[in-house]
């Protein structure tokens, strides 16, 4: 089993969901940078549980310890390495899946591939909880990227049939960024976050979860950045994005949509503006060719609905051979979108760094 990304910042993320601790690895971080530790807090304190009704009861400080890596608050160029210890477990509440795995869930899947070995507590390697340290490496990488003047965000798109605004595809005020960038339930337009919520409730309360969106955007990244085809700007993203878990969809600038349009109307016109080449729209979502073009980096991600649910469900037992009905216990997220958020900050951050 490998956790791993990324080749000139290499991740690896290690742990499981109920394990004494989760941890990462990053190499290949410059020597002599300054980390602020207090704004890496920020970002592990959005993700964290147990903070809000749309997510699991489970509360984890989330504080990473450094074991490696940073001198005082430098980096020192040698293998970052953090670990997080998980305080707050019930395993017990696993027991009956040992045989009979849940559905939408790894469990099925890694008990083939593994043969049965694998940790089926709280989803062991497979769960949500190893995006904390995901969270952390994405932390120090965006702290490196703000020095080159790219700054990065992200807010939930959509919960359900509810939406937030777009962000402007081709000028991102910074104030926009540093207010996501430190929310726990990003939104654009404030006045959906009841709606939004709603939504959640609606789902917790029959017993079931939602899914939804998340828009995030890349500013201040030059033109040239990425290769052609298999290395392209978006391929390189897309890999990081898909090793964040419930994530099933992703696309760029207009993306789909722009498969119901003529030529004329998704090409972006090129202009001169203040002696630098822009374009007028941005639907191809700031990438031409698999590099950039000087335009925001622009991309949605589609969240699946968490599939632990406390409603009855079909399954199948795996020693007896033979169909089952399930209920899963424990605690879980009725929706996982606004935890997920600075999630896909982070695994963009950690892509851009690479791409840079």
């Amino acid at each position: 089993m490998s956790s791993t990304y990324g080749e000139k910042i290499k991740i690896s993320v290690f742990g499981e969901s109920h394990g004494n601790g989760i941890g990462v690895v990053i190499d290949g971080l410059p020597a002599g940078v300054k980390i602020d530790m207090d704004k890496v807090l920020v970002q592990m304190s959005r993700r964290a549980p147990g903070k809000d009704k749309t997510a699991t009861p489970r509360k984890e400080s989330d504080l990473p310890k450094v074991l490696s890596g940073m001198l005082g608050d430098t980096l020192t160029g040698a293998p970052l390495c953090a670990v997080i210890e998980n305080t707050n477990t019930k395993s017990g509440d696993y027991g009956n899946l040992l045989n009979c795995p849940r559905p939408g869930h790894s469990d099925y899947t890694a008990y083939v591939k593994y043969n049965a070995s694998n940790d089926i507590r709280g989803g062991g390697h497979f769960s949500g909880r190893l995006t904390a340290p995901i969270v952390f490496a994405g932390a120090i990488c965006r702290q490196i990227l703000e020095e080159k003047g790219i700054k990065i965000a992200a807010h939930i798109a959509s919960i359900g049939n509810v939406n937030d605004k777009s962000f402007n595809p081709v000028s991102i005020d910074d104030k926009l960024i540093n207010k996501l960038s430190n929310s726990s339930f990003a939104l654009i337009d404030d006045s959906v976050e009841e709606k939004m919520r709603a939504e959640v409730e609606s789902a917790r309360l029959a017993q079931d979860s939602i899914g939804g969106t998340i828009e995030c955007a890349v500013s201040g990244i030059e033109a040239g950045i990425g290769e052609p085809m298999f290395e392209g700007v978006e391929g390189v993203i897309a890999k990081a994005v898909f090793g964040v878990p419930a994530i099933k969809g992703i696309e760029f600038g207009k993306g789909f949509e722009l498969s119901k349009m003529r030529g004329s109307q998704s090409n972006d016109p090129f202009e001169y503006k203040d002696g630098k080449v822009v374009t007028k729209t941005n639907n191809c979502g700031g990438i031409l060719g698999g590099i950039t073009n000087g335009m925001p980096v622009i991309f949605r991600a589609g969240v699946k609905p968490t599939p632990s649910i406390s409603k009855e469900q079909d399954t199948v037992d795996l020693q007896k051979k033979e169909n089952a009905k399930l209920v899963i216990k424990g605690r879980h997220d009725p929706c996982i979108v606004p935890r997920a958020v600075p999630v896909i900050e982070a695994v963009t951050a950690v892509a851009i760094l690479n791409l840079l």
